[in-house]
């Protein structure tokens, strides 16, 4: 079996941010405080550009095997990306109310914070917290 590509690294999470500019910098470090409020880890850089809280231990029918955060972000040059465990299907509804934004299967993408309702966010990332939790017990 081939390892995961994307590890906890010891990497600091402060100087990865403070790379990505100022208004991903500030974006990032408003993502950082809702992410260890909700998950009540503290942010590891994952491979070179994944922000992950917590962690979980997967494996599919095939045999294959690793762990991943549990929920993460990474500060792009065009928009921020949170990684969304469970995908969008049981958010829809906070999905209409969220704001200017755009997802993938599990990637959440928005330009800015300011373009979102941040209450909205926080309510969709607990919520996806809350699923892999149950899927995923520790």
């Amino acid at each position: 079996m081939t390892e995961n590509k994307t590890q906890p690294t010891q990497a600091s999470v402060e100087d990865f941010i403070a790379a990505a500019g100022p208004d991903k910098q500030s974006d990032s470090e408003r993502l950082i405080t809702i992410l260890q409020d909700i998950t009540g880890e503290k942010p590891v850089l994952w491979g070179p550009s994944i922000i992950g809280f917590g962690r979980y231990h997967y494996e599919y029918d095939s045999g294959h095997e690793g762990d991943s955060a549990l929920i993460g972000f990474s500060p792009r040059k065009r928009e921020l990306v949170v990684y969304i465990g469970p995908g969008f299907e049981p958010f829809q509804a906070l999905l209409t109310r969220l704001g200017k934004h755009k997802t993938g299967k599990s990637c959440l993408y928005i330009k800015r914070l300011s373009d979102i309702d941040l209450k909205v966010l926080a309510e969709l990332m607990a919520e996806s917290v809350k699923l892999m939790r149950g899927k995923y017990p520790a």
